[in-house]
């Protein structure tokens, strides 16, 4: 990118170019969608209804995300090489994790749960690593919190959701074994 870009809300857009402001624009609203579905799948009951929904349109929201961020990573090699490993990352977790519950692998729930899990963590990472040092509060944070805070409150929480002993987890693996 030659240009010198802009700045929206505080956070530099490196590039005025019509398509790279076009696809930010895309990106980040898939961005918000993903978060949202992915807040929404992960605390609603784990049966049909409002927690397929929500992790279908999480997975979706990703796949906009990834393509986008692909465009966005070519556009500024090299610079944002490590934008393009968390991204990759995020989606073949949330693809692993997808095919583990719609293949019914062995053990496919803490598989589900542990993948969908860290994709999301692997999305926020990128998010903050990308834009916390231009937010309020975050840019107070040394370099290694961006990296990391995601993983020390995410982390801890998918451990909570594998070993709680959930009626809706309970239920949704009794209806495994029903005829």
């Amino acid at each position: 990118m030659s240009d010198q870009g802009i700045t929206v809300g505080g956070i530099p857009i490196p590039s005025r170019e019509p398509w790279f402001l076009a696809t930010v624009a895309v990106h980040v609203l898939a961005g918000l969608v993903a978060v949202v579905a992915g807040a929404v799948a992960m605390l609603s009951p784990k049966r049909a209804g409002r927690h397929p929904r929500a992790g279908t349109l999480y997975f979706r929201a990703l796949i906009v995300i990834s393509v986008t961020m692909s465009a966005l990573v070519v556009a500024r090699w090299p610079d944002n090489n490590h934008l393009g490993a968390l991204g990759t990352l995020a989606l073949g977790s949330a693809w692993l994790g997808r095919k583990a519950r719609r293949q019914r692998w062995g053990q496919w729930m803490p598989i589900h749960v542990t993948l969908m899990g860290f994709s999301y963590i692997l999305m926020m990472t990128a998010f903050y690593v990308d834009n916390g040092p231009h937010l309020p509060l975050w840019r107070a944070l040394p370099t290694i919190a961006f990296w990391t805070l995601p993983a020390i409150i995410g982390l801890p929480l998918i451990v909570l959701a594998l070993t709680r002993r959930r009626p809706d987890l309970n239920d949704a693996r009794d209806a495994l074994h029903r005829p």
